[in-house]
């Protein structure tokens, strides 16, 4: 980063709410006065964008990490790990594991949301942090594509679940295939809709899915 600029990461996660796959996490220092085209004009909250829009917005911060505009650390916790200490820790370890990964202690970290991750530098959480933060908005969208990325590759080892397109979240296209193929290795045990499907037969694993829709949006 450009000497006299203060660090400071944005930290956000992605794949909360999925039924199968890791929850990943991002932490981006960035000075955005040196940002130009693409990113001054798109850059937002993953949510908010496009799956073509966040794409590009992720490939023109790679290339901004390639030349110094930007440090992006990733990191991740897997289902097993989600199954073991739960889903709020895990994506607090993700975040702990993506500052880690910066290569940089940043002055401060501003995390997306109400509660602080176990970090070595100081850290302002941010409700709707990734609708008001340049650079949280920049974590949320590499940890969305990231995670996405993941999934996509997942499901050409592990198809019949949808995973291409749902990602690991709830649909009917998601249940229907654990009711057929089963359970992987990468869904999260600890999960209700899951848990059910291992105890037994003769789950309705789709009045589930009408009684509490999950967005596959994240």
């Amino acid at each position: 980063m450009r000497r006299g600029i203060v660090p400071v990461a944005g930290c956000d996660e992605a794949g909360r709410g999925p039924l199968a796959g890791p929850v990943v996490a991002a932490a981006v220092i960035l000075d955005r006065r040196r940002f130009r085209g693409l990113l001054r004009r798109e850059l937002d909250d993953s949510k908010a964008l496009t799956r073509e829009a966040r794409e590009a917005c992720f490939a023109a911060l790679l290339s901004c990490a390639k030349i110094g505009v930007v440090s992006i650390g990733v990191g991740a916790a897997s289902a097993r790990e989600i199954d073991r200490i739960n889903i709020l820790r895990a994506s607090l370890l993700a975040m702990r594991r993506a500052v880690a990964a910066l290569g940089l202690m940043p002055d401060i970290a501003l995390v997306d949301g109400n509660v602080a991750p176990p970090l070595s530098c100081p850290v302002k959480t941010v409700v709707k942090g990734d609708a008001l933060s340049f650079s949280i908005a920049a974590a949320s969208v590499v940890a969305k594509v990231t995670r996405d990325r993941i999934m996509r590759a997942l499901a050409g080892r592990y198809p019949g679940y949808g995973w291409e397109t749902n990602v690991g979240y709830s649909t009917a296209e998601h249940f229907d295939g654990i009711g057929r193929l089963g359970v992987t290795l990468h869904h999260r045990r600890s999960f209700e809709p899951v848990r059910l499907a291992l105890a037994g037969p003769v789950v309705d694993l789709l009045s589930l899915l009408e009684a509490e829709p999950l967005a596959a949006a994240d």
